[in-house]
């Protein structure tokens, strides 16, 4: 996505407004202009002079202020993309209604960007038949909905209410601004990804396991669905929240790589893009215990013997059809970047994907992070693009390579 975007954030009136303020930083840092336009109720939450320093613009709170330019009609047409987070019941409600009696209403009501909405209220609130009905009405009108998660509120309530993380919401934002923004290079092709790391199990306790967030994986399945593809994930383990229905991704949950590998065999016969960015554990117990196994019944050692695991990867490539492209991912502990392609050459000799994403892992590097770098190999073992920032603009970069290598383009 070339540029910084204009994004309108609005906030209203909730105790979540507080997580708002982190989302603005992130798209600040980011490089896009923030517009915040809080409700009267979300200014006794989180005060004026925050919104401004963490936005770095000038925030309105009446519909009065810029009257010679209408200003909530020129920021609405100027917009990128549109988000209310967090948007309570009644702030749903103005909307479905198509009232405007405040800046961030009448805003919305005059902008023809696409508009994310973050739910946050009490969960009796959000199951309440009215919500529902509004939330409906939202979303046939083209408003993508973020959340809300199932999890601890305010006093001890508990369930669904809570506003998504604000990670979350960035990348619904920035998806559903290149919805907008880019050419839907990907409408009518189907793409499979796959995402997390596997748990292969000792016992019905443990597990042998790696430290993947799935975060890359995620990112890349929104980024083809927000490019106009049918987009199939088979999630592993994943530390983030799994995309909702609401997202229109379909959302395969596997646990083991033998459960992956069947799962994304059988995906791929109709898919004609299939990213494995899975991190897929390559050993697994050969004997695993129906009880917990105990420490009081070992030695002072356990000897586990572990037996190989299907090759995910290279069963996709021998199954796949005329046309289809696989890109694979490798993970390397590499010192620089000589060796990191030396490695990577080597898994291409064996693999034969199209393309082979590279990135470095180390013990604070890759994983879990919220940002990526990847060189990006060609069947031949030659770079062929490389790319590095948020795990967002990284899949939009692998993405393209794809599309490049499907076009008969030169990397």
């Amino acid at each position: 996505m070339s540029g910084g975007l204009t994004i309108v954030l609005g906030v209203s009136g909730g105790i979540a407004a507080y997580k708002a303020v982190q989302l603005v930083r992130s798209l600040v840092l980011a490089g896009h202009q923030v517009h915040v336009l809080p409700t009267r109720a979300a200014l006794e939450f989180v005060g004026l002079p925050t919104w401004e320093a963490i936005s770095r613009n000038p925030v309105r709170t009446s519909v009065s202020e810029d009257v010679a330019t209408v200003g909530h009609v020129e920021l609405g047409r100027r917009a990128d993309v549109m988000v209310v987070a967090p948007a309570t019941a009644n702030t749903l409600a103005r909307l479905a209604a198509g009232m405007a009696d405040d800046p961030l209403t009448t805003t919305v009501l005059a902008g023809t960007a696409p508009l994310v909405l973050a739910p946050a209220m009490h969960p009796a609130m959000w199951q309440n038949p009215a919500t529902q009905a509004n939330v409906s009405l939202l979303r046939s009108r083209g408003a993508v909905f973020v959340g809300p998660d199932d999890g601890p509120l305010t006093g001890d309530d508990s369930g669904p209410g809570r506003l998504a993380e604000p990670e979350r919401i960035a990348a619904a934002v920035l998806a559903a601004a290149g919805r907008r923004e880019r050419s839907r290079d990907l409408e009518g092709l189907t793409v499979l990804v796959t995402a997390g790391g596997t748990r292969e199990p000792l016992d019905p306790v443990r597990f042998i396991g790696n430290r993947s967030s799935g975060k890359q994986g995620v990112a890349i399945a929104r980024a083809a669905l927000a490019r106009g593809a049918q987009v199939t994930l088979v999630a592993a383990h994943l530390e983030v929240p799994a995309p909702g229905p609401e997202e229109g991704l379909r959302v395969l949950r596997v646990s083991t790589a033998e459960e992956l590998a069947r799962t994304a065999v059988a995906e791929a016969e109709g898919a004609q893009l299939v990213v494995m960015a899975a991190a897929v554990a390559d050993f697994r117990p050969s004997v695993v215990q129906e009880a917990k196994i105990k420490k009081d019944d070992t030695d002072e050692r356990l000897t586990l013997e572990l037996v190989r695991n299907p090759d995910v990867l290279a069963a996709l490539i021998s199954r796949r059809r005329p046309g289809q492209l696989l890109l694979g991912f490798a993970a390397e502990t590499a010192a620089d970047r000589d060796e990191l392609i030396g490695l990577g050459r080597r898994k291409l000799q064996r693999k034969r994907a199209d393309l082979l994403a590279l990135n470095r892992v180390g013990w604070s590097e890759g994983f879990g992070a919220d940002e990526n770098s990847v060189l990006v190999l060609g069947a031949d073992g030659e770079p062929v693009a490389e790319a590095a920032g948020t795990k967002t603009e990284v899949a939009h970069a692998l993405l393209d390579a794809l599309l490049r290598l499907r076009e008969g383009e030169p990397g």
